[in-house]
Order: structure tokens, then C-alpha cells, then sequence
């Protein structure tokens, strides 16, 4: 039988597994229960059971009786109870008394939500408010739906078509539509609801988003008031984010990892086993009898379990829906959330699985990770001379870093046996604001290191720029020019992309600022004080003549929730410092420079981008160096290094005051909104190429 072979009101309605209700249902398949399929039947012991379980449930049954003065058929709910004895009770509700009374009792009929069952009756006993049969021999399978329908309670539901909008609640659900009893807004009315045209439904529980997809109606009842409308998605697959030329590998775990959730709609736990997995999302397999998803769900907290010891919570979305062969739909999930820590326990996963070298937020013995920073080069002895006066409470920054992996770092390495030949790390630098951190590899055989990892980066960081937890709204990195490989890869991209509100690169001269001279005094009519609204909208219009890029935004974003704690917070709670303050130097009033106040633990960056000052130069003509070293003098005091890193911008201010600069460092910042267009641009490079490697070869050897 197909899924109209249960019990239905005039308007073709579902009601199998609704609430109670006083108002009994004109019953119109009378040919269906007069001549049952006998070849399709179900044994006493299970029918009694199953009635046991509707009791149990606190379910209900429909009683189909016919009435004596309008000479129809009618279907009335009851309430079962308990059978022991084989004898089978229904109570009736409050309310059916006139339905019931002096009426004839020809079956029951019930329902497990996918199959009708028919119960003869051979009655034992009537009473005013209940009834009592005797248990027959067998029952009959009257018809069975192609998916289970289930009743729902507290699921507000909300329809939107071309400015009609009703709002109301959801009465049952299953994996190809549902139905929803919604009454027009004041301002509204049916007659603007046109069956015909696609509607847009959302559902919410506890206020909370569940559910959204474009639908069709399937039926509706014709009240002018309150209506029941039978909903079905029109898509079976949602475009979350944008379509991608490369996308993230799937791969299939061992042991075999499951899901399991509360369904938002239903309420009900489910488990499933998941197919396969990658860092942005999942595939499940579920027969179609067991079918209770559609895309478009949103399952705010689902977990994720691994090895029967690992459990990952993610908030997650329905995004597809495909049917396989033997009666089997494959739906696939996209993660929408989960915070840094849990994400880097699932690329774990799944990068290990593709890579048995890459390991993610593992436990590192930072005493190999030293030397392995030296031994790759990435500590060059002009750098360690900057940073070993203070290499016991770096060390110490370290260990904590890399061992207990808060949520401040990503870190990723690629190791055999404990060798470390290759790491990338990215700290939260500023308020929405990720910086990448060390970026260092060595050979490992015939493998070159330094490209398998940055494949495996993109791969990570192609699911975490998505999460709203991670808090990243733009990537920064700080590279010397001269260093080609993450010239590259990185500049590469700003220039590919040629628009410095997607990328910027902003070129800072860096210089060491002795801490001992502290303390010298401005001339008259020079002041160093907190930045204004007025300071930062001409700073602002300056950097938008000098770059456009994206360097103010991340200084400047402070937004966040009220309730949603600050960096400095989130730093203190893992026991770290992280501060950033801005003050303005000006003469006579006007602004001449502002000077971005890094404070961080010694060694959290290893040359101190966040524990020294940067200084954007807004009047360079106007500004001696004689009196921004006076400035800088005045703030060394806070600091616990010999020597303060600055970064000044523009790159040429030193060289217009006879100064030279030690080195130039570019600083590369990325809107992360584009981080698609990114990942597929460091997949293309990352490719190995032969022309590449020659040209790479001779620029760095023969050019004179």
C-alpha cells in the first residue's frame, strides 16, 4: 500500500499520529478493511506487544465505529491499556461521548508511524468511557508509508511566500514532507497563499533555528483561519557555501565512527554510522524504512564517535539527500560549527588517515621542537641573538603552548618516530584575527616536507575559517621579502588577486628598540595619549591613500557580543598575557603617528610581532625620529626584553631620517570570506612542477 492508505479526514488529511482530539474523522476506505490482505497479517504475540508499547508510550489507537443516527463511519481515538490477560482495553477521551454512545464498534485500527494495523474485534465487554475486546489471533498490515511518520510537539513553524506570512506549529513529520496547522499574520490572509508556488519554511525550537528549505505544498485543509498544510522540500540538495573547483578529500575511517543526535523536530535519539568523513563534513547511510532526515535540518548539537573514546560535539546541517540502491538514501552533513580544540581533533582524524605523518595538535615534545626549528633554519643565529636573553620564560611559553594545545594555537607537525621534519602553527593574534606563526620544514627523505605540509594547511584550514567558534575573520602573516617560499604562496596570492581589500601586503621596516633607554621626556607642545574617534578616522583616511588594505580592520575590530569574552580574557584563562592598546602622537593637537601596543609572554611569536609596537607614521615630514624615539622611551617600562621590537610604517620612514632598518618584514593579511578563492589557489602552486623547481633552482643559485 502506498502512504494514503491511512486513516485521513475529507480534505486527505494524515491523522494516524496526532493529539487527541474530541472531534471524531469520517472514515472513507471501507473497501479496505472489508477485504484485508490475508497474505499479509501479523501474530497475536506482536500485536499485544505492540499494544503494550503504545500504552507504554502514552500513545493512542483509533477506534473505528459506526454511528447510528447519520449512518456513516467515524474514526475516534482511544486510549489503550495494558494487556495481560489477552484481553484488550480502549478508554475513551473526554468529549467522544456523543460520538460514542450507542455506537457500533467494527475494528481498531494502530500504527507504529510506517505501518497501519487492522485489530478485529470480538467484544467482551462496553461500558460508557471504555470498552474491552478479546485479543484476536492475528491482525492485518492494512498498508505501510514509505517513511515513518512521527507526532511533534514545540516546534514552532514559520511560512513565508511573496510577503503572505503564517505562523504556527508543526503536528507530525517525516522524511519527505510535513505538516504544520499555521494561522496568516494580522496583516495577512490564505487568499494571498498560492498552493502553487514554492514557499519558504522555517521551524524553531526553544527559538532556535531547526529547519529551513524551500517547499511545496502537497494538500491543505480550506479553513479561512487555521489551516493544515502538508509541506515537502523541493530541493533534495541546499547550496551551504559556495561550490568549490577542489574539494577537501573524503576519506573512510577505522574504526568505523557513528553519529549520534537528538532529533530537532521529533525529539528522538538517533545513531548512524557515517561513511565518510572530512573536515568540513560527512556522509551517512540509512534505509529508507528508518529514513528521518531531509535536507535543510540543522542539528544544533550532534556528537560524533570515534574508537568508542573519542567524542567530537558540532553543531550540523542536512545538506543533501541521494537515493541508493536496495531501498538505502545517503545524506550528507555539513559541519556549520565547533571551537578550534574540537576541530583539531577531527583533522587529527583525517589527516592522519591521508597522511600518516601529519599529526594535529598532538602532544609535542617541544625539546625536539627546538631543535628542530634550529636545525631547519627557521632560528637563524641573528634571530637567536634577539631571543636568548629570555629563552627560559620562552621555553616555558612553549611547553604550555604545545603541550596542553589551548585555543589560542592551531598547530600541525610532520614527524616519523618523533623526528619533527615539518611545522605550521597559527596563534589568535588579535580580536578575530588568526596569525600564522612559525611555518618551518626540513627534508624527510625524498619527501619534500614543505609542500606535503602546506597541502595538508590548506586542507585544514579549508574547514576551520568556516566555523564561527574559531573566530576568524582574517589570516596574517608576517615574511621577509626576500624569502621566496612564502613569497609564493602568500604574496603570490595578494598579487593574483590584485585588490588589497581581499588581500593586502603592507611592507614595515623592523627595528630593535633598546629597553634601557627609558623614560625621556616629549618636547613642549608633543603628547602621547590614548587614540581618539578623530585620531583613527585620520589615521584611517592616510592608510586608505598609502594601501586601502586590510591592516585597520584588524587593529580596530572589536566587535563582539556582550556576553562573548575579550582576547585578553580568553588569554588569561589559559594562564597567558595578551593586551593591545593604541595611543596617538601629536603636536600641538594634530596626529603625527599611532602607536599599536603589542603586550604578549616573551616568545609567544618568536620575533615578537605580538609583544612590541608598531607604529603607523601618518605625517612623516612632521614626526623626528628624535621624537617618536622619545615616545617609544616612555612605554619600554612594561616591557620584560632587553630589546623592543618595532615595526614602522611606511617601510621608508627610517631611511627619510638617515636610519637604516634591520630588516623589512611584509605583512600579508587576508579577508577570510575569501578563503575558498585562497585554498584553491594554494592547491594549484602547491602542485609540483617542473618548470617551477628549474626556475626556482636557477633565481636562487645564478642570479648574480
Amino acid at each position: 500500500m502506498d502512504q494514503d492508505s491511512q486513516p485521513t479526514d475529507r480534505q486527505g488529511n494524515d491523522h494516524s499520529r496526532r493529539a487527541p482530539v474530541a472531534t471524531p474523522l469520517r472514515f472513507h476506505h471501507g473497501d479496505m478493511i472489508r477485504n484485508p490482505n490475508h497474505d499479509k497479517t501479523i501474530q497475536r504475540s506482536k500485536l499485544i506487544n505492540m499494544w503494550n508499547h503504545l500504552h507504554f508510550m502514552e500513545d493512542m489507537v483509533y477506534v473505528h465505529l459506526h454511528h447510528p443516527h447519520y449512518k456513516e463511519d467515524l474514526l475516534v481515538q482511544a486510549h489503550p491499556a495494558p494487556c495481560i490477560n489477552g484481553s484488550m482495553t480502549c478508554r475513551w477521551p473526554e468529549g467522544c461521548g456523543r460520538f460514542t454512545e450507542n455506537a457500533v464498534i467494527l475494528n481498531i485500527m494502530i500504527s507504529d508511524g510506517l505501518t497501519l494495523f487492522l485489530v478485529p474485534t470480538q467484544i467482551k465487554d462496553v461500558q460508557k468511557d471504555h470498552f474491552t475486546i478479546q485479543a484476536p489471533d492475528q491482525g492485518y498490515i492494512l498498508g505501510q508509508r514509505l517513511t515513518r511518520r512521527y507526532r511533534c510537539q514545540g516546534i514552532h513553524a514559520e511560512v513565508m511566500q511573496n510577503g503572505f506570512q503564517a505562523r504556527g506549529q508543526v503536528t507530525d513529520f517525516s522524511a519527505l514532507a510535513f505538516a504544520v496547522q499555521v494561522s496568516p499574520t494580522v496583516a495577512g490572509s490564505f487568499r494571498w497563499f498560492n498552493a502553487d508556488s514554492p514557499a519558504t519554511v522555517n521551524l524553531y525550537r526553544d527559538e532556535q533555528m531547526v529547519f529551513s528549505a524551500a517547499c511545496r505544498c502537497v494538500r491543505q485543509t480550506s479553513d479561512p483561519d487555521v489551516r493544515d498544510i502538508i509541506f515537502a522540500p523541493i530541493a533534495s540538495q541546499i547550496n551551504r557555501f559556495s561550490k568549490k573547483k577542489l574539494r577537501n578529500p573524503r576519506v573512510r575511517v577505522t574504526p568505523l565512527p557513528n553519529i549520534t543526535f537528538d532529533h530537532p523536530v521529533i525529539k528522538k535519539k538517533f545513531q548512524l554510522d557515517i561513511l565518510d568523513l572530512s573536515t568540513s563534513g560527512f556522509a551517512v547511510l540509512v534505509s529508507a524504512s528508518d529514513d528521518v532526515l531531509m535536507p535543510g535540518i540543522i542539528i544544533p548539537n550532534l556528537t560524533l564517535n570515534y574508537a568508542g573514546a573519542l567524542k567530537i560535539q558540532c553543531k550540523a546541517q542536512v545538506v543533501y539527500r541521494r537515493e541508493e540502491k536496495r531501498k538505502h538514501i545517503r545524506y550528507g552533513f555539513v559541519i556549520l560549527d565547533m571551537d578550534v580544540v574540537t576541530y583539531n581533533r577531527l583533522s587529527h582524524i583525517i589527516m592522519n588517515v591521508i597522511d600518516p605523518g601529519t599529526h594535529i595538535a598532538d602532544e609535542v615534545d617541544v625539546d625536539r621542537l627546538w631543535g628542530f626549528l634550529f636545525e631547519s633554519g627557521f632560528i637563524y643565529p641573528q634571530k637567536y641573538n634577539l631571543i636568548q636573553a629570555c629563552r627560559k620564560p620562552m621555553k616555558e611559553t612553549y611547553r604550555r603552548l604545545y603541550r596542553d594545545n589551548p585555543e589560542i594555537i592551531a598547530q600541525m607537525t610532520y614527524q616519523c618516530n618523533g623526528e619533527i621534519y615539518g611545522h605550521v602553527s597559527m596563534v589568535r593574534s588579535y580580536e578575530r584575527t588568526w596569525m600564522v606563526h612559525h611555518l618551518a620544514a626540513k627534508r624527510f627523505g625524498h619527501k619534500r616536507t614543505g609542500l606535503q605540509i602546506l597541502k595538508q594547511i590548506v586542507r585544514y584550514f579549508d574547514g576551520l575559517y568556516r566555523l564561527p567558534a574559531v573566530g576568524m575573520d582574517y589570516l596574517m602573516f608576517y615574511f621577509r621579502p626576500e624569502n621566496r617560499f612564502p613569497d609564493h604562496f602568500f604574496g603570490g596570492f595578494a598579487r593574483h588577486v590584485n585588490n588589497p581589500r581581499v588581500c593586502s601586503l603592507d611592507l614595515f621596516s623592523y627595528l630593535n628598540f633598546p629597553a634601557s633607554e627609558a623614560g625621556r621626556t616629549l618636547p613642549e607642545g608633543w603628547l602621547l595619549e590614548p587614540c581618539t574617534g578623530e585620531d583613527l578616522e585620520e589615521l584611517n583616511r592616510f592608510y586608505r591613500n598609502t594601501s586601502d588594505g586590510l591592516l585597520l580592520n584588524v587593529l580596530y575590530l572589536n566587535k563582539r557580543k556582550d556576553d562573548e569574552e575579550t582576547l585578553s580574557q580568553l588569554y588569561a584563562r589559559h594562564g597567558f598575557i595578551r593586551s593591545c592598546r593604541r595611543l596617538s602622537l601629536k603636536q600641538y593637537g594634530q596626529l603625527k603617528a599611532v602607536l599599536i601596543v603589542n603586550r604578549s609572554d616573551p616568545g609567544l611569536s618568536l620575533s615578537d610581532f605580538l609583544n612590541g609596537i608598531k607604529v603607523l607614521v601618518n605625517d612623516e615630514a612632521g614626526l623626528p625620529w628624535e621624537i617618536l624615539s622619545a615616545a617609544v622611551s616612555q612605554l619600554t617600562g612594561s616591557y620584560r626584553i632587553d630589546k623592543i621590537p618595532l615595526l614602522i610604517y611606511p617601510s621608508h620612514y627610517l631611511e627619510t631620517k638617515g636610519l637604516s632598518s634591520e630588516k623589512q618584514y611584509n605583512l600579508w593579511i587576508m579577508d577570510i570570506h575569501y578563503g575558498r578563492e585562497y585554498g584553491e589557489y594554494m592547491m594549484e602552486k602547491s602542485k609540483l612542477r617542473i618548470k617551477f623547481l628549474i626556475r626556482f633552482w636557477i633565481q636562487k643559485f645564478l642570479k648574480p
